[in-house]
């Protein structure tokens, strides 16, 4: 599994899941520490996130801009609620595109997977209408993408 799945799993949740050829620590230093968010979060070739913020503390903020170097971009607002180093993010975001979508509530595990990590995150919007708006977006692909350089960067 080196390529991102969803399923839906109800009326409002998104399950998603892809293996990592690196130890949980990296996936979620990777996750969590601005610096490094921003050598890989940016979706399809020909974007860039030139601003990310990360606080990775209960209350703390999160805020990423994409641009596509065109004078075209969105950006996510939210912020992390529970954090267990290495372990298990969970976060609210939302896109501003350019108007805010509603919260996304975001659970991300990381779980050891032989060599490597098996991530997992699930989403849980407000309704059913929210997540095929949030799946209409084209953010399966991005994610894909982001993933698939993830996965370059941290097996060096």
């Amino acid at each position: 599994m080196n390529k991102l799945t969803l399923e839906l799993a109800g009326d409002c949740h998104v399950i998603g899941k892809r293996r990592f050829a690196a130890p949980p620590e990296a996936v979620y230093r990777a996750h969590t520490e601005a610096e490094l968010m921003q050598k890989w979060l940016f979706g399809p070739d020909g974007w860039s996130m030139p601003v990310c913020i990360s606080e990775p503390k209960p209350g703390g903020r999160l805020r990423c801009e994409w641009s596509d170097g065109q004078g075209n971009g969105f950006y996510l607002t939210g912020e992390y609620i529970e954090l267990e180093p290495y372990s298990r993010i969970v976060h609210v975001e939302r896109m501003h595109l350019p108007d805010p979508t509603p919260d996304n509530r975001v659970e991300t595990t990381f779980q050891p997977d032989g060599n490597g990590t098996l991530l997992t995150l699930r989403m849980t919007l407000p309704d059913e209408q929210a997540r095929a708006a949030m799946l209409a977006t084209g953010m399966e692909e991005g994610m894909e993408a982001s993933y698939a350089r993830l996965d370059k960067q941290i097996r060096r």
